[in-house]
């Protein structure tokens, strides 16, 4: 709802597809600049900690923004630097959260926790901008914000009461060393190199349809706030499903050749929703794009977590938040510039073209890299357990 909300409201405000992306720049920039340093913390300190410590952060941030909304005092520069604020917080808190998925289920059951993490997260994408969409017409961006706000107060209650051993890691080197020795590890690694450059391509060249959304809403499908709100929801509903295919999976054999196709079809009906001027139409497109981009990122994010040793686990996932989120603010201020130029759609349309590319180039890489993959996989099950036929084979169909 608070992203639904933000993009309109600095829509309503600005009137630029420039700032648009601006805002999502400064927004996510955090994460690819501060996520090393959260990769630390999470391989150092308690995660269960980190995590409790930047939800409270978040609501903090929340509730901030709605009151500058709602009493009609905010100002752009000041969801620009709320929006900073809240990227820095996620720099710290996705590293912690997703290294935390492991010490909650272990590894025999990381996919199918990583895919209903995703379904519950996705869940709420398709509740969430619908919502957005309609508050917003009827009363405001600023209620949407203290709704966000209040929703953290039952994840913070919710982690309090978590009894999970989630120790402080061992400090060795020092936190340069220690953050060098991640990059170090995902440089050598040809598979998590791999997963994590094509990840990049895609929230480069991809992603900026999110912050494209209102101008397509609003001038080429003319439908507003509440147009918005469906057409976010449709990508969230696509989503939702796509996270529920892999929650229903059992090991992680072809999930290689999955990754692949999935950037493909994101592409291609990145590439198709371009071209529609006709609003259902539209929504039935992003059903698709939503599908293929959470399958794409909830199967890079499984491979990658059995591969990595839990030591570096905190470090590599920031790596991941980096390629994830942290590219995706440089695609934002990038696609808000050329759609200020060439128009939104041309823009998302070369943005599929380019996803296409980058799935060509990642399937021509399958063959090399299948058998360090399996390698990595086996070394990690065996730390916690022997492991299955169907866990051993990721990137072979």
């Amino acid at each position: 709802m608070q992203n639904i909300a933000q993009s309109w409201l600095v829509y309503r405000l600005t009137g630029s597809a420039l700032l648009l992306g601006s805002v999502g720049f400064a927004g996510q920039i955090p994460v690819f600049l501060f996520a090393p340093l959260g990769g630390i913390a999470a391989d150092r300190f308690n995660r269960r900690t980190i995590v409790i410590s930047t939800q409270t952060a978040s609501l903090l941030l929340a509730f901030i923004l709605a009151g500058l909304t709602l009493y009609n005092k905010v100002q752009v520069w000041e969801i620009f630097l709320l929006a900073a604020l809240l990227g820095l917080v996620n720099a710290f808190d996705i590293p912690g959260r997703q290294s935390f998925l492991v010490d909650m289920v272990g590894k025999e059951d990381l996919m199918n926790a990583i895919a209903l993490n995703s379904s519950m997260f996705n869940g709420a994408r398709v509740i969430g901008p619908a919502i957005a969409g309609i508050l917003v017409a009827k009363i405001g961006e600023g209620w949407c914000f203290f709704a966000n706000g209040v929703s953290y107060i039952a994840v913070i209650v919710g982690l309090l009461m978590m009894r999970v051993s989630s120790p402080a890691r061992a400090i060795g080197a020092s936190p340069l060393e220690h953050m060098m020795e991640g990059f170090r590890f995902v440089n050598r690694t040809a598979p998590i190199r791999a997963l994590l450059l094509l990840l990049g391509v895609v929230s480069l060249v991809g992603m900026p349809y999110v912050v494209l959304m209102p101008i397509f809403a609003d001038q080429i499908l003319h439908g507003g706030a509440r147009a918005l709100g469906i057409l976010m929801g449709a990508t969230g509903v696509g989503a939702l499903l796509g996270a529920l295919t892999l929650a229903f999976r059992e090991g992680v054999k072809g999930l290689g050749r999955w990754v692949a196709w999935c950037c493909a079809g994101f592409g291609l009906s990145l590439i198709l929703f371009a071209v529609s001027h006709n609003f259902w139409l539209s929504v039935i497109l992003l059903l698709p794009v939503g599908y293929t981009m959470m399958l794409q990122m909830a199967c890079s994010n499984t491979l990658i977590q059995v591969m990595v040793p839990d030591e570096l686990r905190g470090r590599v996932m920031a790596v991941y938040s980096m390629m994830f989120m942290g590219m995706a603010p440089i695609g934002a201020l990038l696609g808000g510039a050329i759609a200020d130029r060439l128009g939104a759609p041309l823009t998302v349309g070369i943005g599929g073209l380019a996803s296409v590319a980058g799935a060509i180039w990642f399937a021509m890489q399958l063959p090399k890299i299948r058998v360090e993959a399996r390698q990595l996989i086996i070394a990690q099950a065996a730390g916690g357990g022997e492991p299955s036929e169907t866990a051993t084979q990721p990137i072979e169909d």
